[in-house]
């Protein structure tokens, strides 16, 4: 019995700094990009990630993909 993984849907997420708390440390949330394509290439992703950053009016952080499989019994 194999078992196949089957890519379904990509999300790209970048921590944009929303506040600072009460010890004037940065707090982050998550601005999040849907539909990238399954298929991308990861530095392809890194540099949309990077330019999308470049254009955002609050500081940045980490960049991330989420990815939603399906697990097939073939």
């Amino acid at each position: 019995m194999a078992v196949t993984k089957v890519p379904n849907s990509a999300s790209l997420s970048i921590e944009v700094q929303r506040d600072i708390d009460k010890a004037g440390d940065p707090i982050y949330g998550k601005k999040t990009f849907s539909n990238v394509r399954i298929d991308a290439d990861a530095q392809n992703v890194y540099e949309v990630a990077e330019a999308i950053k470049l254009v955002l009016d609050a500081s940045t952080r980490d960049s991330f993909i989420t990815e939603s499989s399906s697990l097939i019994n073939a």
